[in-house]
């Protein structure tokens, strides 16, 4: 099963990386404490939006990038995920012939 809040914080946890920015740095500038931001990027907590808001500012990315991304890994993880479909034969290809 896919969980949102941990495809969140995979991709906040990979844009800060990316930007080699520590965990301190961006909760100061997004005004969220230390722990609560590594909780996010955890997967462990649920950002709301006013806050995902603010740490995507705090990482000069725009909350719509950061959605798509997170859409896109989702989309990933459940085609991983998803059960394999056998074909069905039709109805019509069960009736067998009396002539």
């Amino acid at each position: 099963m896919v969980l949102l809040r941990e495809e969140l914080g995979d991709v906040l946890r990979d844009a800060r990386r990316a930007q080699g920015r520590t965990l301190r740095d961006i909760s100061a500038k997004a005004s969220v404490s230390l722990g609560y931001l590594s909780e996010i990027e955890r997967g462990e907590k649920e950002a709301s939006s006013e806050l995902l808001a603010s740490i995507c500012t705090a990482l000069g990315m725009p909350m719509s990038l950061v959605l798509t991304e997170v859409a896109q890994r989702a989309d990933r993880a459940e085609r991983a995920s998803a059960p394999v479909t056998l074909p069905v034969a039709s109805r019509t290809e069960d009736v067998v012939s009396a002539a």
